[in-house]
């Protein structure tokens, strides 16, 4: 029964958060807000902290005894995950404007756009280049990196899931913001595991 009320805890807290986010929500909000509107983002994110830490505690309070560790031959691969992972979130963050991920920078200029560097246009450059959404590639590497038990194994399940459904949504108001020009962002950089840039590589070293 706990297994069920903690899945249903983190499947409704996603399902709200990814809701909030969604075009005809944030097209509502927008207009009924006006000017206002600059205060959404920070509102967001402090309603996201504030409604998740319940869920945290209560996800660590059924933990038991791992029914997988990573241990032996598998730690090595734990900690290339968590290197990768880490890195990804890392080189990441150079290309974001964190005062805007926040909602500050929206807040004092008054001005809001989907995408969250500190040119509010479209960056292809660095890490940028492999894969479109390093924050959430950075974050599933994160996650599975964890020793399991079942709680976590349905926490992990769960938001690999709320993270790719996310993506999905970031990328329909991206391409709504910036039209064609995301597109072709979009054929040239995988989404979230760099396929495309592997491929290229592949090509690349191949004898003529």
């Amino acid at each position: 029964m706990k297994y069920w009320i903690l899945a249903l805890c983190w499947i409704n807290y996603c399902v709200l958060h990814s809701g909030l986010i969604t075009n005809s929500v944030t097209s509502f909000f927008k207009q009924r807000l006006g000017i206002n509107y600059k205060y959404y983002r920070i509102s967001y994110n402090i309603f996201a902290i504030v409604t998740l830490i319940p869920i945290v505690f209560y996800t660590y309070s059924i933990k038991q005894t791992p029914f997988f560790c990573w241990a032996g031959y598998f730690l090595p691969v734990r900690y290339l995950l968590l290197a990768m992972g880490l890195l990804i979130l890392y080189t990441g963050s150079r290309h974001y404007d964190m005062q805007t991920f926040l909602g500050l920078k929206q807040i004092k200029l008054g001005v809001n756009h989907n995408l969250i560097n500190t040119s509010g246009k479209i960056d292809s450059t660095g890490i940028l280049g492999i894969f479109r959404h390093p924050f959430y590639s950075g974050s599933i590497l994160i996650l599975w990196a964890n020793n399991l038990d079942y709680s976590i194994l349905i926490v992990n399940i769960i938001l690999s899931i709320y993270l790719i459904i996310g993506t999905f949504l970031e990328e329909q108001k991206l391409v709504r913001e910036f039209g064609n020009e995301y597109r072709e962002y979009q054929k040239k950089v995988s989404m979230l595991f760099p396929i495309k840039w592997i491929f290229k590589r592949v090509r690349f070293l191949k004898p003529a």
